[in-house]
């Protein structure tokens, strides 16, 4: 990592439509000194904002004219920074901007893209299938091809990211997104699909190592997109959803050490950490720039 800058971007957005929350996250993260911690040059908060909490009818999501053009606006900002050849941190916001970013990978280099998505949730609803609408709950699908048309549509070519390409990590909410109807990793070509037992049976180290090394032989390059809800409620307690189990923060800081290090990743994102939900000393966000330190120094 030293011998390439690293460029941050926020995307302050919240796929709940509403103002606060997760849109809130950059500025926060700023404030307890990200950019220092990471000896990062600041590229500021990208102009998108999701807003409308009603299920838009016709495509099924929350704020949708909003989300694409949200999607839109990263790809378009953040197309640049990877142009240039810096390592890229976006710092979010919530998992709803995944596609755009995948879309600007696409944008900047036509070929192959992999991503490896550390999250507590698979994020393969459809509009249809996703209980609450939001955009956050979709990333997965419209990234390997499945969804909205104006959302899988935002790069070169369909699907944004081969599933082939995909390695979902640590993620323990399969039971539940069988009974809600989301399409399942298999049937979506996705064939890297640990859950957070399987993530801790076989070492976080271990694990990174082993997929940084598959992504790079079959695309090329790759992208980490870290949701801060695949830690534990005890690890932290200032994420929208929370669920039984979960990484601690030295799993997951091992689990995305040899992905992020890796000379084939090309940027990360960080996504989904709620201030409003913070104490008043900011502990879970202070937690969240030392995270990085640790993965990235």
């Amino acid at each position: 990592m030293s011998a390439r800058e690293i460029v941050l971007v926020g995307v302050p957005v919240d796929s709940l439509g509403k103002p606060g929350g997760t849109e809130l996250s950059p500025g926060v993260w700023r404030e307890l000194g990200i950019a220092e911690a990471l000896a990062a040059r600041d590229a500021g908060d990208l102009p998108v904002r999701i807003v409308g909490e009603e299920r838009d009818p016709a495509s099924g999501i929350v704020g949708y004219p909003s989300v694409v053009a949200t999607c839109e606006g990263v790809r378009d900002g953040v197309a640049p920074i990877l142009a240039s050849g810096a390592f890229t941190v976006v710092l979010g916001g919530c998992c709803s901007l995944v596609p755009g970013v995948a879309a600007a990978l696409r944008t900047v280099d036509g070929g192959p893209v992999g991503l490896a998505y550390i999250d507590g949730h698979l994020d393969t609803y459809d509009p249809h299938t996703s209980p609450t609408g939001e955009a956050a709950d979709m990333p997965v699908a419209i990234c390997a091809g499945l969804g909205d048309r104006e959302l899988t549509g935002l790069g070169p070519a369909v699907p944004l990211i081969d599933p082939a390409t995909i390695a979902l990590l640590a993620h323990r909410d399969s039971e539940e997104a069988r009974g809600e109807g989301a399409v399942m990793p298999d049937a979506l070509g996705i064939d890297s699909s640990i859950d957070c037992a399987a993530v801790q049976a076989e070492g976080p180290g271990a694990v990174g190592e082993r997929i940084a090394s598959r992504l790079a032989a079959d695309a090329g390059r790759f992208w980490v997109s870290i949701d801060v809800d695949v830690l534990s409620t005890a690890a932290m307690p200032a994420t929208p959803v929370q669920q039984d189990g979960g990484l601690s923060l030295d799993e997951l800081a091992e689990l995305a050490r040899p992905l992020a290090r890796h000379p084939a990743c090309v940027g990360l994102n960080l996504l989904c950490y709620d201030p409003d939900l913070d104490d008043a000393s900011r502990t879970s966000g202070r937690a969240l720039v030392e995270l990085l330190a640790r993965v990235l120094a």
